[in-house]
C-alpha cells in the first residue's frame, strides 16, 4: 500500500549516536512516516558500513547505515527536515579530533541553515550540536532544556519560555518528553510549506 499524508514523498533526516532518548527516535520513526514522510537516520560511521548505538534509558539497541559525511549540496536538499534529536546525541557528533577542525555533524548542521528551504528541528540538548557554529542561532527565536539556557544566550539566541518554538525554518522543543508536539510542530511546517512530493527543495539561484 502506498502511504498516504501530509509529507508523502517528503524526506526527513534524524541524526543518531549513543544515548539518545529511546520514547522519542521510536516517535518519529513512525510519526513522520505515518505521514508519509521517509525517515532516515544519519550518523558519523567512521569507516564502517554500519553502527549499533544503545539508548539512555533501557540501552536499546539501534542500528545505522548512512552516513551524514557522505551528503553533497543535492543530496542534501533532497530533504525536507534534519532533525537533531535530545540526549547526549549532538555531544557525541560534536567531537572533532582537531580543534581547528568543525565536527563533521556540526558542518552539516551550518550547511542546513544556509538552505532556508529545509526546515531545522533541535530539540533539548540538541542544541549542543550548534555551539560550534553559533552563527546559525544567533537572532533566533529558540527553546532548550532549562540546562542550556546560557548555552543558548552565549550563543546569541533568544531564549522563549515554550514547550515549542517555531522561527520561520528552525524549529525547537524543551525536552525530549515533548517530542510529541515538537514532532507536530514539523510536520505541520512541512505541511504547510507544501514542498510537491518527492521533489528535493531547489537550490541557491
Amino acid at each position: 500500500m502506498q502511504p498516504t499524508g501530509q509529507l508523502t514523498g517528503q524526506r526527513i533526516a534524524v541524526l543518531m549516536e549513543s544515548d539518545f532518548y529511546e520514547p522519542e527516535i521510536s516517535y518519529y520513526r513512525w510519526r513522520f512516516a505515518e505521514e508519509g514522510a521517509e525517515v532516515h537516520f544519519l550518523t558519523r560511521l567512521w569507516g564502517h558500513d554500519r553502527l549499533v548505538f544503545h539508548g539512555h534509558e533501557h540501552r536499546l539497541p539501534f542500528e545505522v547505515t548512512e552516513s551524514l559525511e557522505d551528503l553533497d549540496g543535492a543530496a542534501l536538499r533532497e530533504y525536507a527536515a534534519l532533525i537533531v534529536p535530545s540526549g547526549m546525541v549532538a555531544d557525541r557528533l560534536r567531537y572533532t579530533e582537531d580543534p581547528a577542525v568543525l565536527p563533521p555533524a556540526a558542518r552539516l548542521l551550518q550547511r542546513a541553515f544556509a538552505e532556508p528551504s529545509l526546515v531545522k528541528g533541535i530539540i533539548c540538548h540538541g542544541m549542543w550540536l550548534a555551539a560550534p557554529v553559533p552563527s546559525v542561532v544567533r537572532g533566533r527565536r529558540a527553546v532548550v532544556h532549562n540546562n542550556l539556557l546560557g548555552d543558548l544566550r552565549n550563543m546569541g539566541g533568544v531564549y522563549v519560555d515554550r514547550d515549542v518554538v517555531v522561527d520561520g525554518d528552525l524549529v525547537t522543543a524543551r525536552t525530549g518528553d515533548h517530542c510529541h508536539l515538537f514532532a507536530r510542530a514539523v510536520i505541520t511546517e512541512l505541511a504547510r510549506r507544501g514542498r510537491p512530493a518527492g521533489t528535493a527543495a531547489p537550490g541557491p539561484h
